[in-house]
């Protein structure tokens, strides 16, 4: 079984920066591309990032573009969104996924997995 734990989230000042932690248990992490996405209430869920099998294979949404980095470690079974110069529109809950690789991904059906989603704000 397959479970994806996420960490990290909070709240911020807009202009600040938080880093969020997804860590894969079970399964064999190195063949997943991973994705992050996120919600309000009230409306569908977007994609934000994805990350596939090298960082030869990276997509991110244009509303964060330059200011999220989103990264992997393999030996730790972990992949990372880090979150600079948040914006008040950012503030959402945060889920990461797992899907078949090696390509990143970015729509919602191409992920299996799906983390319990971790909430961040970006206050003013």
């Amino acid at each position: 079984q397959v479970q994806l734990v996420e960490s990290g989230g909070g709240s911020v000042q807009a202009g600040g920066s938080l880093k969020l932690s997804c860590t894969v248990n079970g399964g064999t992490f190195s063949t997943y591309t991973m994705g992050w996405f996120r919600q309000t209430p009230g409306k569908v869920r977007e994609f934000v990032a994805s990350i596939g099998w090298t960082t030869n294979w990276l997509i991110y949404a244009d509303s964060v573009k330059g200011r999220f980095t989103v990264s992997r470690d393999n030996a730790k079974k972990t992949s990372v969104l880090n979150m600079d110069n948040l914006k008040l529109e950012d503030t959402a809950v945060y889920y990461c996924a797992g899907g078949a690789g090696p390509a990143a991904r970015q729509r919602e059906e191409d992920f299996v997995f799906w983390g319990q989603g971790t909430q961040v704000t970006a206050s003013s």
